[in-house]
């Protein structure tokens, strides 16, 4: 019996023993599960340093950097085409052909003329001295040695009236081979052969465009003259030509510069008109299009920038949750709002001119359910970043 009741006064004791451990031990869990339930989980980004473009922006037209209507300079029958339309040219090329028949002709009959004139007058100056020679001998009268003399005269302004139609006749004989004035990309062809041409055949014969390079125009306000003037000044005006679309992160077409500002502000419209040239190497870029044109006016440089997911707007201005490290290892992470005031704005990037310093971390995701003294959880991609 005593055996009996000392099991029983040795298990009540040991099951109180374990209750106070398992008392202890759950007071000492609260607090942890508390904090891991409180805890708000966030991603985080690094303020960094680095030089940051500035950028005008603004919608262009693509124009071709030299284009010219193929027109005849002389009248007469197109008998051949000597180029495929859409294809590209160099200056002089052969593209078409006049029947050169009628003017091959006219120059003959200038040079024979030309032969006859010059035997008449070399039989006049031949006169002419012997007249003047009769004259010194007293055997004829001055009045028929002048006469010789202006025959001669005569007949030497005919030679040199023959020597221009000549080389008239051959300048049009010359025209009657069309040829490319320009490099360049030809258009749709205008006139067939067989059809009659001349200087006022409407709309030539074709269009040729030089793509390569290509000039792009634009538009700007007149408050950016103080700014573009700045850049010209500093060096040449690098340029972007992007699709449609936001300028910043839209696909780039082609890197130019810049190559002409108007001289002159659009009183009705009160913009400056600008126009740029690329290289255009890969055609990407056609006369008539749209694109985005981005001047680079300036460089930021060892700017303090931060994504812009992680600014924030307050009653009191810009503000972003910066992270606070525990004190002691294992402690809580924690946020304060900071005020900072904000210079220039990307796609990516936003320049904080006060109140961050580099290597700053400040959150990106999470803002929403955050206030000053927050408890956070900085969790991180499948990349591993914050």
């Amino acid at each position: 019996m005593a055996k009996r009741r000392g099991r029983i006064i040795f298990g009540l004791v040991a099951l109180a023993l374990a209750g106070a451990v398992a008392y202890r031990l759950a007071h000492r869990a609260k607090p942890q599960r508390r904090f891991a339930a409180t805890a708000i989980p966030v991603k985080v980004a690094k303020a960094t340093r680095q030089n940051v473009p500035v950028y005008l922006d603004a919608l262009g037209t693509v124009v071709a950097y030299h284009t010219v209507t193929v027109q005849p300079m002389i009248t007469g029958p197109l008998t051949r085409i000597l180029f495929t339309p859409g294809q590209f040219v160099k200056t002089g090329d052969v593209l078409a052909e006049i029947d050169p028949a009628p003017y091959r002709a006219s120059l003959d009959q200038a040079e024979a003329k030309l032969a006859q004139d010059k035997a008449s007058l070399a039989n006049a100056e031949q006169q002419a001295r012997q007249y003047a020679s009769l004259v010194r001998q007293n055997y004829t009268s001055k009045l028929q040695a002048a006469t010789a003399l202006a025959t001669a005269a005569e007949d030497r302004a005919l030679v040199k009236q023959d020597e221009a139609s000549i080389e008239t006749d051959r300048i049009n004989l010359g025209y009657t081979r069309i040829t490319a004035p320009i490099s360049g990309r030809t258009g749709i062809l205008q006139v067939n052969a067989g059809n009659i041409v001349g200087p006022n055949t409407t709309g030539g014969i074709v269009v040729i465009n030089t793509l390569q390079p290509i000039s792009v125009q634009f538009s700007l306000p007149q408050q950016d003259l103080p700014q573009i003037v700045g850049a010209m000044k500093r060096g040449k005006v690098d340029l972007l030509a992007t699709e449609e679309g936001d300028p910043q992160t839209a696909k780039v077409l082609d890197r130019g510069t810049l190559a002409v500002l108007d001289n002159t502000v659009n009183a009705s419209t009160g913009t400056l008109t600008l126009k740029g040239t690329f290289a255009n190497p890969d055609l990407t870029l056609w006369p008539g299009a749209y694109v985005n044109v981005r001047t680079l006016v300036r460089t930021i440089g060892d700017a303090v920038t931060v994504p812009p997911v992680a600014v924030q707007q307050g009653p009191g201005g810009s503000f972003v949750f910066l992270v606070k490290h525990p004190a002691k290892p294992g402690g809580a992470f924690t946020v304060v709002d900071r005020t900072v005031t904000l210079g220039v704005q990307t796609a990516s990037d936003v320049v904080i001119t006060s109140g961050l310093a580099p290597g700053d971390e400040v959150v990106t995701e999470g803002n929403s359910r955050l206030k000053g003294g927050s408890a956070i959880k900085i969790v991180t991609d499948t990349a591993g970043k914050p």
